[in-house]
């Protein structure tokens, strides 16, 4: 049943999936009960049920820091976790909505997954949801937790939401916001059958279940530093010399249409929100605020782009921000006195398509990437002037040097700790891989040789982000996570965050923080060593 509601009032809750406190809302402009079947319907949702299972794992007895240590014990899990936005639960029992009340596992200390994909429609009634904020409302008997998009929010101290908020009582957080007709969100509740300590003579069930629709959007913002989910497979030991064994992802903020480019300089995070032509400064003290707007693109169809705005920065030896900006087509930089400096914009008298990463060298040369994507047709734009997309190199005079020019669309750039290797991630979804370039004496490259390849990945995703760490490895944003691969290429782990990493920059004090750009948030994951990189060199 769909129904406008009016005089609803709700109280100060806090909303930790994504962060949100409420503050005394009268009443949200619209309702879906996802417990009917019209109700679900209207979203295209349809509920999936397994049990819950408890498992004996392998693990490690605690260290003398009280984290994960050496010695091997035995524990307990759950199978199957099925939190993860992309987890397979096609084989499951697909349950009608209104029998979200049948008790369900088999009573005692019993869990259960209720998963649901819900898309936002064109209307609610008559109400229009575009740009809304969107809040999920359960009340599961006894307990639950809630996964939205595959992540699992959790401040400290926190009560509800995401996480248990008590005996029986119900758990709202808001799962979405300036949503879109036809987006999706995966919604994913976790029931448990309590109290624990007391073995209960009854059964698993969902009292209700329902999206409330609510107007003014929020924009970005910080959340208390709080953790998330986070899943690391290890191919090889050699990762507990770099990755901690019971390593933490923090989010940091979220809110953002979409993040790229990071860069740290002098304790802060500078990163663009391409979409929005937006840069953002997250400071070391937790403060986040728009440090340039426009970024990318200054002219009138804003609305003809995807992505106008900046993407790729980087701090030049002198600590001026470059920038590669998609809409205007050109790397810029911006002096002290805030006025902004074109380095490049055309190679042979040509437009270049729009620049995308960027990464200096020792030396003051500057290497960038020009796949098309940054133009509104992308790679069929009638205003594309290259037949190519290139990998440059402007040297420290403003010569522009083409270096690679058969990669399809050349995204994320970076260099080996002693800057003789070039590492370039190419977004072609035919050919997922990252690419090394032996670098010459005089900042040329040779041939290009693959030195990790996902195209057997079955997700949509291609190489986005590239960064190197100071022992060499290579961390790569691509289908599936977050991958580490040794100079050599050999695979050593896999880092699976709730939502898909597009770019990363090493940052904190010693240079052990990898902030992570991804999409909507921006997390950071402490490391056991430093990254390497001209940013650190300008601590």
């Amino acid at each position: 049943m769909i129904r406008i509601l009016f005089g609803v009032l709700v109280s100060c809750l806090l909303f930790p999936a994504e962060g949100f406190a409420l503050q005394s809302e009268a009443k949200p402009l619209a309702t879906i009960d996802l417990a009917t079947a019209e109700g679900a319907s209207s979203v295209n949702g349809q509920w999936k049920y397994s049990d819950v299972k408890i498992v004996n794992v392998p693990f490690l007895a605690a260290g003398e820091d009280g984290q994960p240590g050496d010695q091997p014990n035995s524990a307990y899990d759950i199978e199957p976790k099925a939190g993860d936005a992309e987890f397979d639960d096609s084989a499951w029992e697909t349950i009608a909505p209104d029998s979200l009340s049948k008790r369900r596992t088999a009573g005692r200390i019993s869990f259960n997954w209720y998963r649901i994909k819900v898309k936002i429609p064109e209307n609610v009634g008559d109400f229009d949801p575009s740009g809304s904020r969107v809040v999920f409302e359960t009340s599961v008997d006894d307990y639950a937790e809630i996964w939205v998009d595959g992540e699992l929010a959790r401040p400290f101290g926190q009560k509800g939401g995401s996480v248990v908020s008590g005996w029986n009582s119900g758990n709202r957080l808001e799962v979405g916001r300036n949503v879109k007709p036809g987006q999706e969100i995966q919604i994913a509740v976790f029931g448990i059958n309590g109290p624990i300590s007391q073995s209960p003579t009854n059964y698993i069930f969902m009292r209700y279940a329902k999206l409330h629709f609510y107007g003014g959007t929020r924009s970005a913002e910080t959340v208390e530093p709080q953790e998330v989910n986070i899943e690391v497979v290890k191919f090889d030991d050699c990762v507990d010399g770099f990755l901690k064994k019971n390593t933490k992802l923090i989010k940091l903020a979220h809110g953002f249409t979409f993040t790229e480019g990071p860069a740290f300089f002098r304790g802060d995070l500078y990163f663009s929100d391409p979409n929005e032509n937006r840069i953002y400064r997250y400071r070391k003290d937790g403060r986040l605020a728009i440090h340039r707007e426009p970024s990318g693109y200054y002219g009138p169809k804003f609305s003809a782009y995807g992505q106008p705005g900046s993407n790729g920065l980087a701090f030049d030896p002198s600590g001026r921000l470059t920038m590669c900006q998609h809409g205007m087509r050109r790397v810029s930089r911006i002096e002290a006195d805030g006025t902004e400096t074109v380095l490049a914009d055309k190679f042979e008298g040509k437009k270049l398509n729009s620049p995308n990463d960027l990464v200096y060298r020792s030396d003051g040369s500057l290497y960038f990437t020009d796949p098309p994507f940054g133009l509104p047709k992308m790679g069929e734009d009638p205003g594309k002037e290259l037949d190519f997309s290139g990998v440059y190199r402007l040297a420290a005079d403003g010569k522009l040097a083409l270096l690679v020019n058969d990669l399809s669309g050349p995204n994320g750039i970076a260099f080996s700790p002693d800057e003789q290797v070039m590492y370039v991630g190419d977004w072609n979804e035919k050919k997922k891989a990252v690419w090394q370039y032996a670098v010459h004496a005089d900042g040329s490259v040779g041939q290009g040789q693959v030195l990790f390849d996902l195209t057997d990945r079955p997700e949509w995703e291609a190489i986005d982000g590239v960064e190197v760490d100071s022992q060499g490895n290579v961390y790569i944003s691509g289908p599936g996570g977050l991958w580490v691969v040794s100079p050599k290429g050999e695979k050593l782990a896999q880092i699976k965050t709730p939502r898909h990493v597009h770019n990363m920059a090493w940052g904190g004090e010693d240079g052990t923080q990898l902030f992570l750009m991804a999409r909507s948030a921006i997390y950071r994951m402490e490391i056991l060593i430093p990254g390497s990189g001209m940013g650190l060199r300008q601590r």
